[in-house]
C-alpha cells in the first residue's frame, strides 16, 4: 500500500500493459474500490469515440457514509491526433485525473488525490498527464491542446 491513499490492484497494471503493447484497448477507467483501499479497473474499451469515453467520466458517481456525489476517476487514454498539413499522426498515452470541483464529496476527492501517484508510478511510459476539474477540461480540444502542447 502507498504511504497515503490506496494500493493498486494487479489488474490495473495488466490492463494498462494490454493498452500500451496490444493497441487494441483505447482507454481504461480506474476507480477506488467501495472501501477506498484499492484502485481497480472500472471499465475499458476499444471504442475510439471520445464523447462516449467523456460521458462515462461525467456520469461517474462516488458514495461515502450514505451520501452520493460526482465521482472522481483516473483514466488512461491512447490519444491520437493528426498533425496539420498532412504531416502525419501522433499519439500519446495520457493519464487523466478527473476530479470535478462541484458536486464531489470531500472524502472521495481527498482519497483520489492521495492515491494518484501510486497509480501513476505503477504505469510506466505515460506520455502526458491532465488534471481535469471541470466538464470543459475533458473536452476533446482541451485535451488535444494539453497533449500536443498547443502545436497542432
Amino acid at each position: 500500500m502507498s504511504r497515503s491513499g490506496a494500493s493498486v490492484a494487479p489488474e490495473c497494471i495488466s490492463k494498462y500493459n494490454e493498452l500500451k503493447l496490444g493497441k487494441e484497448i483505447k482507454y481504461i477507467i480506474y476507480k477506488l474500490s467501495e472501501d477506498y483501499k484499492e484502485v481497480v479497473v472500472e471499465d475499458y474499451s476499444s471504442d475510439k469515440d471520445w464523447e462516449s469515453f467523456r460521458s462515462k467520466l461525467l456520469a461517474a458517481k462516488a458514495s461515502y457514509k450514505g451520501k452520493e456525489g460526482k465521482g472522481p476517476r483516473y483514466a488512461v487514454y491512447d490519444f491520437q491526433w493528426e498533425l496539420p498539413g498532412g504531416e502525419g499522426t501522433r499519439n500519446k498515452i495520457v493519464f487523466i485525473s478527473w476530479s470535478p470541483d462541484e458536486g464531489t464529496l470531500v472524502f472521495p476527492r481527498m482519497t483520489y488525490a492521495s492515491s494518484k501517484e501510486a497509480l501513476k508510478n505503477a504505469l510506466p511510459g505515460l506520455g502526458a498527464e491532465v488534471q481535469a476539474n471541470g466538464d470543459d477540461a475533458i473536452e476533446y480540444d482541451s485535451i488535444l491542446k494539453d497533449v500536443s502542447k498547443g502545436a497542432r
